[in-house]
């Protein structure tokens, strides 16, 4: 079961640095895209990583789709060696990652965010004109599906 306030929350709480994207950004936006995982771009600074590999410990993070029994160890050292991780946690499937294509990290995106609510939750969400051009770097079908949708939304909120 996906607890978005929950994980959101527990992120928040911990004072993780991140940004909202993916399809829950798009959703924010006013897309009616359904999404099952929350992805976030975090900053990638030792005192973040601490902090992040805090936050998820309690909540059972484990990468999504890998064999169960797998030895996995979540430390802030594992997130220093890797950069994108796909986790299941006790509170949802989360996507945590350092770098984006079309994007890059958190450094490179944080003067493209917005602050919005989320579930009663005040976070860095990536902005509408951001958020589409790193759906269309991506290239995959369902963010090519999803750019003419927040296009559309964009269109609209420009009064064309």
């Amino acid at each position: 079961m996906m607890d978005f306030p929950a994980l959101l929350s527990v992120l928040v709480s911990n004072d993780v640095k991140f940004i909202v994207v993916g399809g829950m950004a798009a959703t924010a936006h006013g897309s009616a895209r359904l999404t099952q995982d929350l992805d976030v771009v975090y900053k990638r600074d030792r005192g973040n990583m601490e902090r992040l590999a805090a936050a998820l410990a309690p909540h059972s993070p484990y990468l999504r789709g890998a064999p169960l029994g797998l030895p996995f160890r979540w430390d802030a050292s594992t997130i220093r060696r890797g950069l994108n991780f796909t986790l299941t946690t006790a509170l949802g499937a989360v996507d945590l990652l350092g770098e984006i294509t079309g994007g890059g990290g958190y450094d490179d995106l944080v003067s493209e965010t917005i602050h919005l609510q989320l579930f009663g939750v005040d976070c860095l969400c990536l902005n509408l004109e951001r958020l589409i051009h790193v759906k269309r770097a991506a290239g995959r079908p369902k963010d090519l599906e999803a750019v003419a949708e927040l296009e559309a939304i964009l269109q609209e909120r420009r009064g064309r």
